[in-house]
């Protein structure tokens, strides 16, 4: 990857019994994102979360008993291609209600881009 590379970052409350019905969707999706040009789409779902005092994963995005954490990024080769993308990937019909069922609670994304500093 150059050092242009560009990510998008995710953590998603979804409720535990939704596990196969998520994981049907972020597939839908990661097909769309990648036909837009990302590189990469990866789905981790939480299974060594733990509460904190002060900030944490759950506290971030008010996990609810019934909910497990999901952390997932999308990899794009730079900052312009990911602009691009997903202003596509939001025009792509694939991505539409009718077509996308959302089995999460939205208002609790939590969501952002960053510039990849450094690969270990």
């Amino acid at each position: 990857m150059s050092e242009t590379t560009y990510i998008d970052g995710f953590v998603i409350p979804v409720r535990k019994t939704d596990k196969d019905a998520y994981l049907a969707m972020a597939k839908k999706a990661a097909e769309v994102w990648r036909d837009h040009g990302a590189l990469e789409v990866i789905e981790c779902w939480g299974d060594d979360v733990p509460d904190g005092k002060v900030t944490s994963f759950p506290m971030a995005v008010k996990l609810q008993p019934d909910e497990v954490v999901v952390f997932s990024w999308v990899t794009w080769p730079s900052r312009a291609a990911r602009d691009a993308g997903n202003e596509k990937v939001m025009a792509d019909p694939r991505m539409s209600p009718e077509n996308m069922e959302m089995v999460f609670d939205g208002k609790r994304l939590i969501f952002g881009g960053f510039t990849l500093l450094n690969r270990g």
